[in-house]
């Protein structure tokens, strides 16, 4: 009875710390000794304090200026649909730059995220383009907003318009991404329904239809394909600091590790032998 008794209660020694092992925390993973957003310095100082990015949206609002001007003397006042521009918000009219300087200042270890930048709703607009804006309006064309801000985002996005003097700002101009969307192209097509889209702005080749998801390779060969719609159509403005070209980079997978998305970073460099 007293060897029974001793294996039981060794019995239950065993089977206490294996409870124990069970319900212990796993160990906490180790934060990443990288810090992408410092990599992204030298593209949010040029995007800030280069003439050249100055001079490229100037560039591409005078374009947009005189092609609107060509595109309305050819077209007859009582036929076909009412002409409209289709725009990107961020990078193409208002400056979100100084929220990407604040992560590669402070934003070491802290994952990144727009929302409270975009309820500042602060942005400053960008060389060019409410001046271009005010022109289209008064031309009598329509002007829609098409933005990847959430809906939810709506009220600030359109105090922070309004603040900068951008024309046509309302619910029915401001068309920002739906639950479940994945690109712009259904809002587009929402446009074209009642208006011809004569003019198309952004800093994103997702801004353009035809984009959406593709390679690295892909989007080069697919810009090559529409060379000719560039300066004509499609008004392309610079941004170093993020995009659809990272994401391809990335396979469009942004959960991947930053040891992951540096290897990668170096992968698609192209250089020479020495």
């Amino acid at each position: 009875m007293k060897k029974l008794t001793g294996w039981f209660l060794a019995l239950v020694f065993l089977l206490s710390l294996t409870s124990v092992n069970v319900k212990a925390k796993p160990k906490p993973i180790a934060r990443s000794s990288l810090n992408l957003y410092d990599q992204n310095k030298m593209s949010v100082l040029w995007y800030q304090k280069s003439g050249e990015a100055k001079a490229l949206y100037y560039q591409g609002y005078n374009i947009g200026k005189m092609r609107l001007d060509e595109i309305l003397s050819k077209r007859s006042k009582n036929k076909g649909l009412k002409p409209a521009i289709v725009l990107d918000i961020d990078e193409t009219i208002l400056d979100n730059s100084p929220h990407l300087a604040w992560f590669v200042l402070n934003g070491k270890g802290k994952p990144f995220n727009w929302s409270e930048w975009f309820n500042r709703g602060v942005a400053m607009p960008l060389p060019g383009a409410v001046e271009f804006l005010k022109y289209a309006d008064s031309k009598d064309v329509e002007i829609y907003y098409i933005s990847n801000r959430k809906e939810a985002q709506k009220e600030a996005t359109m105090k922070n318009l309004q603040s900068v003097g951008a024309p046509q700002v309302d619910a029915d101009h401001v068309l920002l991404k739906q639950p479940g969307e994945k690109g712009k192209e259904t809002r587009r097509i929402q446009v074209a329904k009642t208006h011809e889209i004569v003019l198309l702005f952004g800093d994103n080749l997702g801004d353009f239809s035809g984009f959406d998801m593709l390679s690295v390779s892909e989007r080069i060969q697919a810009v090559d394909k529409s060379e000719e719609e560039y300066g004509k159509k499609l008004i392309v403005f610079p941004n170093p600091m993020y995009g659809d070209w990272e994401g391809a980079v990335y396979d469009y997978n942004y959960r991947k590790s930053d040891e992951e998305k540096a290897k990668l970073r170096k992968k698609y460099l192209e250089t020479y032998q020495r």
